[in-house]
Parts: C-alpha cells; structure tokens; sequence
C-alpha cells in the first residue's frame, strides 16, 4: 500500500489528510536524511490517526511521542534515525510565566494571551495552570519569542522563566469517583454510568456523533469499552475507566469511573 492509499484510509475526515501527510513527510524526512525529525503539537486525536497510519504502514519502532511529562495531552511525534537510541532532549521547552496578586489566571486565559501574540495552537502544548503561575511546554522556537514577548495575560502581568522539564508542575486532576455495576462493559452502559444518565440517552448521543471513545468519535452504542479508556460527551466533559471489577450476584460488572469536573 503506498502513501496516498495509507492516508486515505486512516484519514477520518477531509482535513486529517493533510495532517497525516506532515506526519509522513517528517518520517521520510529523517529516513532520508537520517537526521531526527518531530512534528508539531497533537491533540489526543490527531495522535491516534498518526499512530493508526504508522500502524498500517507497518513503522513500528523508531518514533515515541513526547508531551512533556506523562499524562501530558498533546504531544509531538518524534522520529528518530537509527544511529539514535532516544531524543536529543531539546525537541520541547519549558516555560513559566508567573504572577502575583489575588486574582488568578485560567488556562483559558493563558491560551488567549498565546493567540493574542500570533501562536498557532499546534506550537504549543499543554498549559498547566498553578495559583500564581502558569507553565507551558512549547516549541523549541519560540523560546526567545516568548521570553521577550509574553509579558502579559488581560491585565495581570507575567514574568517568564525558562525551567526545566523536571521542574515543570503538574496540577492534580479534580475528579468526581463513580463505582457502579454494568450490565456489559459497551459504551452505551458505560457512558450512562460516567455522565450520569439513561442508557437510552447516552446511545442517543452515541448515535449523534457527539461522544468519542479513547480520543476517536464512534457512533456504535454496542463498541466494548476497555480498562483505562477515555470517553468524552460534547457538552458533558470527559472520564476515564479505571477499573474493572468481577460480577456480582445478578451478572453485572462492577466498573469505577473518574469523572473530570
């Protein structure tokens, strides 16, 4: 199977083809060149249609994504030459911008600021937001950019800091725990369970195109749900299967939910 054919098989939407082509250029790049090459910031999505693309263009060693810290998520795909056993270390940088006073920022601030200075989404990568500062994970290029530039978020002033990857803070997720029991592990009857709603309304939505399964939209109530899976509802939010525990007296699973509030 050639390029043009493996891009259009795993291209879910008209848009996702030349994503994917960037994707397989910065492959063929290092392969060429024998140089390490990384692509652009991924969102959780556009990171499954470039797994799945490598995945059937039988490519599986020689890249690793990289988001910064583990549960990062976006992250650059990086593709690595033979002679390199891991990344050179200078694909990402790590910046925090702190501030003082009562009133804090929100991450919505802080992308707003990024656009406001002319930065596309893709050059940046997750922003962790802490009371008085924000630290972000960007591309390599923009460090001077930012350094110079970001001064400000609205009204509240900044001060930026390049830090280490090690030093970067991380927030604690703030999740709701739900445990139940589930006639089947299908994505109907999980749904309900994770956005607290009938079976019937969670297929409905299903069936919509508004809830996605680990990242990927699916319009099949009946899709088997694994451990460690990550469903979202369009206007409901996002939560994670984590557990999966055996069967009760009736025949129904025990599952533990964690919803992100």
């Amino acid at each position: 199977m050639d390029k043009n054919a493996i891009i259009a098989k795993c291209a879910q939407e008209p848009e996702d083809r030349l994503l994917l082509a960037r994707v397989w250029d910065k492959y063929e790049q290092t392969e060429r060149k024998n140089i390490p090459g990384a692509t652009v910031f991924l969102s959780p999505r556009e990171r499954q249609l470039a797994q799945a693309m490598l995945n059937a263009a039988g490519v599986r060693s020689g890249y690793l994504f990289d988001g910064g810290y583990g549960e990062a998520e976006r992250s650059v795909l990086i593709f690595l030459p033979d002679w390199a056993e891991e990344p050179a270390g200078d694909e990402l940088v790590f910046l925090r911008a702190s501030f003082h006073g009562e009133e804090g920022l929100t991450h919505r601030d802080i992308l707003g600021s990024l656009m406001g200075l002319g930065v596309t989404r893709e050059r940046v990568g997750d922003i962790l937001v802490s009371p008085h500062s924000a630290d972000i994970i960007a591309a390599p290029s923009l460090r001077d950019f930012f350094l110079r530039e970001w001064t400000q978020a609205g009204r509240v002033k900044l001060t930026v800091t390049e830090i280490s990857r090690e030093a970067l803070c991380v927030p604690q997720a703030q999740v709701r725990v739900i445990r139940d029991t589930v006639s089947s592990l299908r994505l109907d009857a999980v749904a309900a369970t994770a956005f607290s709603m009938s079976r019937g309304r969670a297929a409905e939505l299903i069936a919509a195109g508004r809830v996605n399964l680990d990242h990927v939209p699916c319009l099949k109530g009946d899709k088997p749900v694994g451990e460690g899976a990550v469903i979202t509802a369009r206007g409901l939010g996002k939560a994670r299967l984590v557990q999966v525990g055996g069967l009760s007296k009736k025949g129904r699973t025990g599952i533990t939910v964690e919803r992100y509030i």
